[in-house]
């Protein structure tokens, strides 16, 4: 396939963002990415080798930092569309709460004004769930695209920035007197299968059962969507004319927790499926370690409750069919364990 136009993937050494430059260098695109550090480039184009790219004339590279302006006209310029999935995801609580907010709300409004500059068609720009579900409290709740999490409400500094960035981002698109759109997509927890060493944060659940470092799961329930799918939502976000001004949740049918997650690895037939732990913490007892433990305090608020979400509107929209669970669970394993990550 060839496709003439150019699009811009913010974050081309991230998880979603190699699986996003994959998928588009598969439909013909022209890619140009963003990485903060040039020398990184090596490592994304092993990644796309590993996805199954053998010819690299369709993509470039430009080193860019969401924290200041230096060579983001460049790397918009003559772009068709700028899919902004870079984005900073810590493995616990910053110290300083703003090393974090700063950059999320700063970098989304630097992307959306030099898109504006240079007369980009559309911003599809990748928020959170993390934007939707943690305000609305009312049981048997079905969190929907409607939803949003209030920003100034007790929560993890991660889910405050990406509450923050998003607001930002449609009140920019307000202001504006030009045709560039936006739309934004609010992925749940992502997994899915590496192409190399490098993974999200999501993904070290799966890596610490198999490497034996989880003794026991608290009961713990939340959405899950395959990067692969991530990617596929975000490309058809960005063609699709009834997508602009909208923002679409992307998550499989159902939820899972940790449990869930660890009875299917441990039942799964490979080398390391044994090692995976099947015992389950009580409530009560993740709620006395998270008073000793303050990075069990995020878990301890979640264990019990049952999130219930809707993709109706991914999928009717933007014909969108997400992979299930068992699948994005086992291709998760299988490649940790295919890269030498579990060991």
């Amino acid at each position: 396939m060839t496709n003439k136009e150019t699009v811009l993937v913010t974050g081309g050494t991230g998880f979603v963002g190699v699986h996003t430059i994959l998928q588009l260098l598969q439909k013909g695109y022209n890619v140009k990415t963003t990485i903060r550090n040039l020398n990184r480039k090596d490592e994304v184009i092993e990644m796309l080798k590993n996805g199954g790219i053998s010819t690299f004339n369709k993509l470039s590279f430009i080193e860019a930092d969401l924290t200041n302006d230096k060579n983001w006209e460049e790397a918009v310029k003559n772009c068709k569309y700028v899919l902004h999935v870079a984005s900073p995801f810590p493995s616990g609580e910053p110290k300083n709460p703003d090393d974090l907010l700063i950059p999320a709300k700063e970098g989304t409004l630097r992307v959306l004004k030099f898109a504006d500059n240079a007369g980009v068609k559309r911003v599809v720009m990748t928020s959170s769930f993390g934007a939707i579900g943690y305000s609305n409290k009312e049981k048997n709740h079905i969190f929907t695209e409607r939803d949003w999490t209030d920003p100034n409400a007790k929560n993890t500094t991660y889910i405050k920035s990406k509450t923050l960035a998003e607001l930002s981002a449609w009140e920019f698109i307000k202001s504006i007197d030009k045709n560039l759109e936006l739309t934004v997509i609010n992925p749940v927890g992502i997994f899915g299968p590496v192409l190399g060493q490098k993974f999200s944060s999501s993904i070290q659940l799966i890596e610490q059962l198999l490497n034996k470092n989880i003794p026991a799961t608290p009961k713990v329930s939340f959405g899950i969507v395959d990067v692969r799918d991530v990617a596929d939502i975000h490309i058809k976000a960005m063609t699709c004319e009834e997508a602009n001004g909208q923002r679409f949740l992307a998550t499989g049918d159902v939820s899972t927790s940790l449990p869930e997650i660890a009875k299917l690895l441990h039942s799964h037939k490979n080398e390391f499926s044994k090692r995976v732990t099947t015992k389950v913490l009580p409530n009560w007892l993740v709620k006395i370690l998270s008073i000793f433990k303050p990075e069990l305090k995020q878990v301890a608020s979640q264990v019990g409750i049952i999130k219930v979400l809707s993709n109706e509107k991914s999928k009717n929209i933007l014909n969108w069919h997400p992979r299930n669970k068992e699948t994005i669970i086992l291709e998760t394993a299988e490649s940790l364990i295919k890269y030498g990550i579990v060991k």
